[in-house]
């Protein structure tokens, strides 16, 4: 008798199987009448739309969450977000660690897929070091928001402080202050302080802490030029982030600066601060101290920019990344340049990483495309509301223009599947989907060239 073959995942069909697990699981704990706040199960669509944008960090809702959902309803998606944001391979590798339990190959291979890392050298120690810091920065970040909800809210004031700061970093958006987000905040200077330092940190990527903390360890007193002494990852992901932080937030500033629906009515230095944290808000998060649909045509192009591109690598952010974004920008200078490779900071760039990039890019924008088109078809709103949608579900961003809570039964599960995709990640999806890899082939096909451009 001929034993069948059985199917082994890959490592990367595992990771895309696990968030869904966590989508559906969580969708039936929202869909009981515990999880509401009135005792009646909201219908289960809005609830697998619910799990589906905490799990995957976006932040688009079609139910108020401070109205929507009770204690527990809260406290999962709070889990879901912070699943979401970790990663559900970090949680129980950590949890592995915990019971002292040895990793296997397989675990190793698990996390090194989950984080895209290029090692397998160090893992546990990796773990370790992202779920400790991931629970100091939340920690201080809830911290330094009781100052201000304790005050104003007595003692759900550190529920609530605690839900933000985790959302914060995590990159999610969604809060359980009010229904308009933090627009009632929109001139506190320590709110926006906090959310946006939460919004870097978690945005910026794991292994750019540890390369910052290495090279500060590493550095002499008397030398200090520790830019200098990071990686060529660290270097573009924290130069890539200021200047689009920075850069958007002047062009926000200035295309609403007279706008009296937004900033318009504002001091100068309010008028600053709220400029700077929608640039920052855009990079993911999806927290909106302005209304988006009072934005004017010019920002809400230069906040789909922004959305698009997204945070870095090994974060809590999604988009398709900064340091995508540069290996691209730069291997099309070299191009023009008639260059072999394309050089960043003194280093090449390798082509595998150019490759990498491109796939990255394609399919991110096909999903939008795809999206976009669908949701249009779906609906009669604005196109640029729709664009901005399907932008925000794909990066998952969570910025609306009002649009998500009109949304019917067909628009709903596109933006569901669409914000799925866009956490898993294109090259993920790519890699999962994929059969034999190209190399294993024995005959290649001949080669001819074609014209581009």
């Amino acid at each position: 008798m001929v034993r069948k073959k059985k199917h082994k995942f890959s490592t990367t069909q595992i990771i895309l199987l696990s968030f869904l697990a966590t989508v559906f699981i969580g969708s039936a704990l929202l869909s009981l009448p515990i999880s509401s706040a009135t005792g009646e199960s909201v219908p289960y669509l809005d609830a697998l739309f619910t799990a589906t944008t905490s799990t995957c960090v976006t932040g688009l809702v079609t139910l108020p969450t401070v109205s929507s959902w009770s204690v527990f309803g809260q406290v999962v998606i709070l889990l879901l977000i912070q699943i979401g944001g970790l990663g559900i391979i970090t949680i129980m590798s950590g949890l592995m660690i915990l019971l002292n339990r040895k990793m296997g190959i397989s675990d190793r291979l698990l996390i090194q897929d989950a984080f895209n890392l290029n090692t397998m050298s160090g893992l546990a120690k990796f773990v370790k070091n992202v779920l400790f810091g991931t629970l100091v920065i939340e920690g201080i970040g809830a911290v330094l928001y009781m100052l201000v909800f304790v005050p104003e809210f007595g003692a759900r004031g550190v529920w609530i402080s605690v839900f933000n700061s985790v959302s914060a970093f995590c990159n999610a958006g969604i809060d359980i202050i009010g229904e308009n987000s933090l627009c009632d905040y929109a001139t506190d200077p320590l709110i926006n302080a906090v959310t946006s330092a939460l919004i870097i940190l978690g945005g910026l990527g794991y292994i750019v802490w540890w390369d910052v903390l290495r090279v500060i360890k590493s550095r002499t007193s008397k030398n200090r030029k520790i830019f200098r002494h990071l990686t060529l990852q660290s270097k573009i992901a924290i130069t890539a982030t200021a200047g689009l932080i920075l850069v958007g937030a002047v062009l926000i500033f200035i295309f609403e600066y007279e706008n009296p629906n937004t900033i318009g009515n504002m001091s100068l230095f309010d008028k600053i601060q709220a400029s700077f944290f929608q640039s920052v808000t855009t990079r993911t998060a999806g927290f909106a101290a302005i209304a988006q649909e009072n934005l004017t045509n010019a920002s809400a192009a230069v906040s789909i920019i922004l959305m698009l591109i997204g945070g870095s690598p090994v974060g809590t952010a999604g988009g398709m990344k900064t340091v995508t974004v540069a290996v691209l920008f730069c291997s099309a200078i070299a191009t023009v340049r008639n260059k072999n490779s394309a050089t960043l900071f003194g280093r090449r760039i390798s082509e595998e990483s150019v490759k990498k990039a491109v796939a990255v890019t394609v399919t991110f924008f096909t999903i939008c495309a795809v999206s976009t088109v669908m949701l249009m078809a779906t609906t009669d709103a604005d196109a640029l509301d729709v664009v901005y949608e399907t932008v925000s579900a794909t990066a998952t961003v969570g910025l609306t223009r009002n649009l998500t809570s009109t949304l019917n039964a067909f628009g709903k599960l596109i933006i569901i599947v669409t914000m799925y995709f866009g956490r898993v990640g294109p090259i993920s999806l790519a890699v999962a989907l994929g059969s034999k890899n190209e190399s294993q082939n024995v005959i290649s096909e001949p080669t001819e060239d074609i014209s581009i451009g």
